[in-house]
């Protein structure tokens, strides 16, 4: 474990905090890697009931760091890292887990959140998923939870057009449970988690199981074709100028893209 994921651990709940706010607590292999390894043990750890998710500083989270899109790191060590471990911990997570978005939340920002079991929001903060922005498509089984979440419409809105999302609007459509004062936040969110942890945690871990055995595989099997399409996008013309545009902070040019 590394201080990119700080750990603090108070009656029966984990909280984990992304740190690394000189980035905006954009995930890298590092990141995602210290994350799951603290998933992972909270699972196992029959003294936890609840996983809280914030980050430290004014964002939740900027999403992927764009530097390990476009050039992924390579470990040669034989283990699995990055995103896909990460999004396999969180969408198979036995126990209540509950996020406090404390600011930005873009990319894994937001998709992270349907795997939630409660979302809540700083008044002030906004999400977005720039996918189709940075000529890739989505991630994490959105393609399947967004659209059982909160409708095919707003799905579509927030995946073709890549608007910002405030948290009013999210509570609206049910990406959020609620909208709290962004002094209350942690206070709020910290409440309902040590609340949920005095209850017995076989039960909680058998009703999760539950609710969780409803989508499970059709999540996966949306990861699966988002993973494939993916794949084939990232280091296309698109997404190669999505991230030029990004280096050079310029808006991206799609138009004089070729044709096929």
């Amino acid at each position: 474990m590394n201080d990119l994921v700080l750990i603090e651990d108070r009656n029966r709940v984990r909280l984990l905090t992304l740190n690394r706010p000189e980035a905006l607590n954009a995930f890298n292999d590092d990141v995602y890697d210290a994350a799951t390894e603290a998933l992972r043990e909270a699972a196992a750890d029959p003294a936890l009931a609840v996983v809280v998710i914030t980050g430290q500083g004014k964002a939740f989270s900027a999403g992927q760091d764009l530097s390990e899109l476009g050039a992924p790191r390579i470990h040669d060590d034989g283990l699995r890292h990055g995103f896909q471990p990460f999004i396999e911990a969180v969408e198979a997570f036995p126990k209540p887990l509950i996020a406090a978005v404390n600011g930005l939340g873009i990319g894994i920002g937001l998709t992270l959140l349907p795997h939630c079991d409660f979302v809540l929001m700083a008044e002030d903060a906004r999400l977005k998923a720039p996918f189709v922005d940075l000529g890739v498509t989505t991630e994490a089984g959105s393609s399947f939870l967004l659209p059982a979440m909160i409708g095919w419409a707003a799905t579509a809105h927030i995946l073709y057009t890549a608007p910002w999302i405030d948290a009013d609007y999210a509570v609206q459509i049910g990406l959020a449970w609620r909208a709290v004062p962004p002094e209350e936040l942690m206070t709020e969110t910290m409440y309902l988690a040590e609340y949920i942890a005095q209850k017995p945690v076989p039960s909680l871990v058998a009703t999760k199981q539950i609710l969780l055995a409803a989508r499970l595989d059709a999540t996966r099997h949306a990861r699966e074709r988002e993973n494939e399409a993916f794949g084939r996008l990232v280091g296309a013309p698109a997404n190669r100028e999505a991230i030029a545009a990004f280096k050079e902070k310029r808006p991206a040019d799609f138009t004089k893209l070729p044709k096929n």
